[in-house]
């Protein structure tokens, strides 16, 4: 193959330096982002001599040309091209700014809530029946047990604003213990909890104050522009809330990344974090807190107006998920308190509206468990499905519903219907707090409440499931890429279950911050485990491709099925030994087979140089995957299940 040949040829075909933003490699796949793919022939890139398959992924032109020879070709075409060398991320960071705003503000979110959606799923799973046995069993409700339950069941939910925060910080690139001191200050326990705004009793008992207003700061004492008094906080927190908490958090970003720029390093220390957490908070609680204050105040004036009615009753189920998004929807705990004290029928009849809302969600979401092919997309959906058909909706709407939007958009739709029926048979409920299942604990009417759960979920399921598709820009460019490569490599045997990372080592397996060294440890080489082993053997983690050999012999890389890209780096500094007490069966670009042996090493050896022989096993692309678990810590033999993804 002419490397250089095949990199002009690339190069011309797609347009040249003008239509060129970024080039990187993988181990497979020349990838590019361009200024227009319209102005690329695919066709005639196909034709290229050593082009084995040319698609396009989440903005990037990936090019695949196969394992050995890309990085030949790269080498290549960085010359002709005059570019520079980008790494992956820099390559998806420059295709994800070229997608609409409104698709980055998507993916931001979901960036956030993906890593957290395991506590939350948890939590809501555990608060919804929690919240069903009290109403079920009202004994319960007064006993330890209970107590204990939901303190454990709220926690998640408790301090959603600093869970959020510290993810958000992570995503937007700040530094997360700054970005949890935000999300701490959003929930103070000097500051009401934001669940109990709207009741005047929480808000005297908190207070000390007798007319139900809360008490502000005045900052700047009474400068008022128009009714807006300057600097005026008001002293709740914002349990419960989402949006403001990641746009504080992104604020804080910008500030934190301006100020490491412009301070000087022998001050930036005590500067940065002072500066930055003071100005968020001042921007956080005198900006932010007011504009969704004053939303709060319009939606539960919007709500009371809209809820007597059947068309109103439809919008508010169609557009309830969206105030859960923003985090406003708390506030329609004082309609429902204010219907139960009615002193004529004293139900509360926008529970079903709120139930069909949070149905629909559940509806949603499970079509997208059922539906997706993805084992990733099923073990998010699913739990999150089951959390929302309890009344808790944040899981399926953060971690799957607003993220893909279509399943958002039918569940929207399922809700509002399903909200028309309730207000047509004027169900309603005796008490207030649940919806969803555990909601016939307190409607009047079984019969009804579940058509009404049937309309509301089984329009959203049908919807769901005849308009999303699993498309490859919404589960990650892995699944496409993945197809690619079966294409790329010729009569390529089936591999085993994708996305499964099986010990290669027989011996005791240790969280990665447990491996002794900082570098394994602290994950810059990607996510993983450490084993310490019991024998001297290391076979293949899966089947795959060996894309590197150390020659030291101590460290092998791979490719394996999902995309996966692995290092197993045998021992701590026995780069030292220069391969003695080390033998290698394999060479770079050998195809092996899960359990295959790789790699034999001398354990005495090892231990007598003074080196530890604790073997780091990395998915150095772990940052590329919504979820990663390692399933298996202790004593394992070889073969066995320790990582998924």
């Amino acid at each position: 193959m002419d490397y250089g040949k095949c990199a002009k040829e690339i190069y011309e075909t797609v347009g040249g330096r003008e239509n060129l933003q970024s080039a990187a490699h993988c181990a497979t796949r020349l990838r590019l982002v361009t200024v227009d793919n319209s102005r690329v022939d695919t066709k005639k890139l196909e034709d290229i001599d050593g082009v084995k398959g040319v698609f396009s992924s989440n903005g990037q032109l990936q090019i695949i040309i196969g394992t050995g020879a890309v990085n030949k070709v790269y080498d290549e075409f960085l010359k002709v091209s005059g570019m520079t060398a980008a790494t992956k991320d820099e390559v998806k960071a420059a295709a994800a700014a070229k997608a609409p705003v409104w698709k980055r503000a998507l993916k931001s979110i979901g960036d956030v809530f993906v890593p957290i959606l395991p506590a939350i799923v948890a939590s809501g799973l555990l608060m919804g029946l929690v919240e069903a046995l009290g109403k079920a069993i009202p004994s319960f409700q007064g006993s330890d047990w209970f107590s204990f339950l939901d303190m454990m069941a709220n926690t998640a939910f408790a301090f959603l604003p600093v869970i959020v925060a510290v993810s958000a910080a992570r995503v937007f690139g700040g530094n997360i213990f700054l970005g949890a001191v935000i999300g701490l200050m959003m929930v103070h326990t000097s500051l009401l909890n934001g669940w109990n705004v709207g009741s005047q009793d929480a808000i005297n008992s908190f207070f000390g104050v007798s007319d139900g207003t809360i008490p502000t700061w005045n900052l700047f004492g009474n400068v008022q522009i128009g009714d807006y008094v300057l600097g005026s906080i008001s002293r709740h927190g914002y349990q419960g809330h989402v949006i403001p908490v990641i746009i504080a958090v992104w604020i804080m970003c910008q500030i934190e990344k301006w100020l490491h720029k412009h301070v000087a390093e022998m001050i930036d220390l005590f500067v940065v974090p002072l500066v930055t957490v003071f100005a968020t908070s001042l921007i956080t609680f005198v900006v932010i807190g007011p504009i969704f204050a004053q939303l709060e105040t319009w939606v539960l004036a919007g709500a009371k107006l809209l809820v007597g009615n059947v068309f109103g009753a439809m919008i508010m189920g169609a557009i309830y998920p969206l105030t859960v998004v923003m985090g406003l929807h708390h506030m329609y705990n004082v309609i429902e308190a204010g219907m139960l004290s009615d002193g004529g029928a004293g139900l509360n009849t926008w529970m079903p509206i709120a139930s069909a809302a949070n149905f629909a969600q559940f509806g949603a979401c499970i079509a997208v468990g059922l539906k997706a092919r993805r084992a990733k997309t099923k073990t998010i959906a699913i739990p999150s499905a089951m959390s929302a058909s309890l009344g808790i909706t944040e899981p399926a709407i953060f971690g799957v519903n607003f993220r893909y939007m279509k399943p958002f958009v039918c569940a929207m739709i399922g809700g509002a219907f399903g909200a028309g029926f309730g207000a047509i048979t004027g169900i309603g409920a005796e008490a207030y707090g649940v919806t969803g299942i555990p909601g016939y604990l307190t409607i009047n009417n079984y019969l009804f409440y579940t058509v009404l759960l049937a309309i509301a979920g089984g329009t959203a399921f049908g919807l769901t499931w005849f308009v999303w598709k699993e498309e490859k820009d919404e589960d990650g460019e892995n699944t496409e890429e993945k197809k690619e490569d079966k294409v790329a490599e010729d009569d390529e045997e089936e591999m085993v279950e994708d996305g499964i990372v099986y010990a290669p080592i027989t011996g005791n397996v240790i969280a990665l911050e447990e491996i002794p060294d900082q570098t394994f440890a602290s994950g810059i080489l990607g996510n993983g485990v450490g084993i310490e082993p019991k024998e001297g053997v290391l076979y293949a983690p899966f089947d795959g491709i060996i894309s590197t050999v150390t020659e030291t012999k101590h460290a092998i890389g791979m490719m394996g099925p999902d995309g996966i890209e692995m290092l197993m780096h045998v021992g701590i500094d026995t780069v030292k030994m220069k391969g003695d007490g080390f033998e290698v069966f394999v060479d770079a670009n050998d195809k092996v087979v899960k359990g295959q042996k790789l790699m034999t090493f001398d354990l005495e050896k090892i231990k007598a140089a003074g080196f530890s022989s604790t073997t780091a096993v990395l998915v150095n692309n772990s940052d590329t995957y919504e979820d990663f678990n390692v399933v298996k810590l202790g004593e394992v033999e070889a073969g066995t299940e320790i990582i998924k993804v």
